[in-house]
């Protein structure tokens, strides 16, 4: 008898626990996805970095130049050459909600190369192979034009550091003349570009208007079409396309950006 009556304790205490937990689990609203973010404490969306409504300007600009004489670099030797590169990235941005934006980033390039003379040795005595270069000249200018969208991500309540990441959408072309040799013969080449590529990034704001970002290029898919004229006189076609996920040393840039 006094067995039974524990037994009957029991059952009630296990039965008010499962009541209560199911109480609890029907109360207990469910995280929404912002909610869920937060959670991980990677950042706070309740932090508007760029509010809804605001303006963004802003571009990088890069430039270098070289002048070589006699000079050696690895394995070429005698080098003699001169030339520089040039490019211009403006961008121009508009936040519809708050932490994103949407907008155009155009982008111009120009790059000169002047080469009187290289050579290349390969091993010594008679198999020795040897290369070298008498005359080189390249002249070729790029330009684009891409739609963006770039969301923002707050390093916690932190209104001046954020991370983000930008998807662009873009159209351009290169011109390119080539020169080599003597007698001299000539390449005419124009091609035009598709491009989509990921670029993710980093923005710090030095005053509530201006900031200073870097990004880099770590996804990109494109198609190339290039028609070229040899010695004015041959044509010639070529098409390819690429897929890349890698981190595109040559795609990082700094810039200045002003939210008005």
């Amino acid at each position: 008898m006094f067995l039974n009556k524990r037994l009957a304790v029991l059952s009630a205490t296990i039965l008010i626990a499962l009541s209560a937990t199911a109480q609890q689990a029907t109360v207990a609203p469910s995280l929404s996805r912002q909610q869920q973010r937060e959670g991980r404490g990677i950042s706070d969306m309740k932090t508007h970095i760029v509010p809804k409504g605001q303006w963004v300007f802003g571009g990088s600009l890069t430039y270098s130049t070289h002048n070589n004489s006699d000079y050696t670099f690895l394995i070429i030797e005698d080098i003699v050459s001169n030339g520089y590169s040039f490019k211009v990235s403006p961008l121009v941005g508009y936040s519809l909600a708050p932490n994103s934006i949407i907008g155009l980033r155009g982008a111009y390039g120009r790059s000169f190369l002047n080469m009187d003379s290289a050579s290349l040795h390969l091993g010594e005595g008679d198999a020795a192979l040897n290369f070298g270069v008498d005359y080189y000249y390249m002249l070729k200018h790029s330009y684009n034009v891409a739609a963006i969208w770039r969301q923002y991500i707050p390093l916690g309540q932190n209104k001046r550091l954020a991370l983000f990441a930008e998807f662009q959408l873009g159209v351009g072309g290169s011109e390119s003349k080539f020169a080599e040799g003597h007698p001299i013969r000539g390449t005419f080449a124009k091609s035009t570009d598709i491009s989509l590529g990921a670029n993710p990034g980093i923005v710090a704001f030095i005053t509530n208007n201006m900031a200073l970002e870097l990004n880099v290029g770590i996804l990109g898919l494109g198609y190339t079409r290039t028609t070229q004229v040899h010695n004015q006189i041959t044509t010639g076609q070529s098409s390819s396309s690429n897929m890349n996920f890698k981190v595109n040393i040559l795609s990082i840039g700094l810039g200045v950006a002003f939210y008005l």
